[in-house]
C-alpha cells in the first residue's frame, strides 16, 4: 500500500446545511494541500457531477487550494472560512438519483473527475444517496456526519449540534423575559425531524418547564394536555404566571399525523382547553382561564448562526480524519465521534441500519426514553409528557 501517493479526492456537502460544513471543508484543503493532493469541490452535491458530465463546467474550475478565500483588499491571507455557516461548494437536499439518466449523468461525472476518493458530508438520507451510488459506480467513499438534528447513528455528535443547541437555547432566553412581562405561556417549536435531541438538550439549558418530545410524546392526547394544564396552573398558584414549553417538531396530533406548525396548534389548544376544563368545575384550573398563551417557530434560524466553538473543532478533527482515512487508503467507512475520541465505522454496517430504519419510517438514532438526559430533565421537575 503505498501511503504518500498523490490523490486526487473530491468533497461535496449534501441534504440541509448547517453551521460547521464550511470548517470541514477548510480541514480538508489545509491537510490535502500539505500533501500535495488535487483536491475538487463538487457544488450543489451530486448536481456537480450532472454538469460535469453535461459539459457545463470542468475539471479545473473545481479545483480547491488552501486559501481560496482570501478577501479581496489589502488585508491578504484571512482565514475566515472556518467561521462562516452554510456551505461555499453549495447543498442539495432534492433531486432523484435513482432515475437512470441521472444515476449515469452523476457517475459519468465522478469518472471525468478521475477521483481516487470522495468525502461526503451529510445526513442520513443523503448519506444513504451516496452510499448506494458508490457502491453501483465503485467509488471510495468516506462519510462524515453532519445534521443540527443529531440523528446518524454510531456517532455521539454530528457536526452542527451543537450550534443548533445554542441558538434555541439563545432564544428560550430572549423569550422568557417577554413571556414574564406579559404573563404568557411561550411554546417554541424547535427542528429535530423525528428525533428530539435538539429540544431535549436546549430545553434543559435554556430553562424550559416543559419538554415535548416524540420518543416520550408520539403525538398530542387530551390526556397529555390536561397534565400540560395542571403543571401550568401549579406554576400560577405559586405565583409564577409565565411558563417555556419546548416542542419537538417531530410530536404528530391527535390523530397521529404531521402538523407542519405544530407550535401553533399546541398553543391555541391549551388556550382552548384550560377554559374548558374551568367549566367543567375544577377549580384549582380556573386561573388558567385567562391564559395568554402564544407560539413560535424558529424555523431555518437553527441552521444558521455563527459555529460554535466545539463544532469548528468537531468538524476540523473530522475533516483530518477523513484526510487520513484516504491517505490509509481506508475506503467506505463513516467518520465518528464514540466515547470523546474521533474513530470511524464501516459504512457497510451503518448504512444497513439506516435503511432500515427509513423503511420501518423510524428514527435512526432517537433519544433514549431513559437516558440520563431524560432522567436530567426530569429530576429538575421539568414536565415530559411521562
Amino acid at each position: 500500500m503505498i501511503m504518500n501517493a498523490k490523490k486526487r479526492v473530491g468533497i461535496l456537502t449534501s441534504g440541509g446545511d448547517c453551521p460547521g460544513l464550511n470548517a470541514v471543508i477548510r480541514a480538508v484543503v489545509k491537510a490535502s494541500t500539505i500533501k500535495g493532493w488535487d483536491l475538487y469541490g463538487i457544488p450543489y452535491s451530486t448536481d456537480g457531477f450532472i454538469s460535469l458530465a453535461q459539459g457545463k463546467s470542468q475539471p479545473e474550475d473545481l479545483k480547491l487550494k488552501d486559501h481560496g478565500y482570501d478577501i479581496p483588499g489589502l488585508l491578504q491571507g484571512l482565514d475566515v472560512l472556518q467561521f462562516l455557516s452554510g456551505s461555499v461548494l453549495g447543498s442539495l437536499n432534492k433531486g432523484n438519483p435513482h432515475d437512470p439518466e441521472v444515476a449515469n449523468n452523476i457517475i459519468e461525472g465522478y469518472k471525468i473527475l478521475n477521483l481516487d476518493a470522495l468525502i461526503a458530508i451529510g445526513g442520513d438520507g443523503s448519506l444513504e444517496i451516496i452510499y448506494d451510488l458508490a457502491k453501483k459506480a465503485g467509488w471510495n467513499l468516506i462519510g462524515i456526519p453532519k445534521t443540527i438534528d443529531n440523528d446518524v447513528p454510531f456517532t455521539e455528535r454530528s457536526v452542527g449540534f451543537d450550534t443548533g443547541v445554542n441558538v434555541v437555547t439563545n432564544a428560550l432566553y430572549d423569550l422568557t423575559f417577554t413571556a414574564a412581562s406579559h404573563e404568557r405561556v411561550m411554546v417554541v417549536q424547535v427542528m429535530g425531524r423525528d428525533a428530539g435531541h435538539l429540544a431535549l438538550n436546549a430545553g434543559i439549558a435554556g430553562g424550559a418547564d416543559i419538554i415535548l418530545i416524540p420518543e416520550i410524546v408520539p403525538n398530542l392526547t387530551e390526556n397529555l394536555l390536561e397534565n400540560i394544564c395542571k403543571v401550568l396552573a401549579k406554576l400560577r398558584s405559586e405565583g409564577r404566571k409565565f411558563a417555556l414549553i419546548v416542542l419537538a417538531e417531530g410530536v404528530k396530533n391527535f390523530e397521529a399525523k404531521k402538523e407542519k406548525y405544530i407550535g401553533d396548534h399546541l398553543a391555541q389548544l391549551i388556550q382552548d382547553y384550560s377554559s374548558k376544563l374551568c367549566h367543567n368545575g375544577d377549580e384549582s384550573l380556573c386561573n388558567l382561564e385567562e391564559v395568554d398563551c402564544r407560539a413560535t417557530t424558529l424555523g431555518h434560524l437553527q441552521r444558521s448562526g455563527i459555529p460554535s466553538s466545539y463544532d469548528r473543532l468537531l468538524a476540523t478533527l473530522f475533516g483530518i480524519k477523513a484526510v487520513t482515512l484516504i491517505e490509509q487508503e481506508q475506503y467506505n467507512h463513516l467518520v465518528i465521534l464514540e466515547n470523546g475520541k474521533v474513530e470511524s465505522k464501516s459504512l457497510d454496517k451503518v448504512m444497513p441500519m439506516i435503511k432500515w430504519c427509513h423503511q420501518e419510517n423510524r428514527c435512526a438514532d432517537p433519544v433514549d426514553p431513559h437516558g440520563f438526559m431524560v432522567q436530567t430533565a426530569k429530576a429538575l421537575g421539568i414536565y415530559m409528557g411521562n
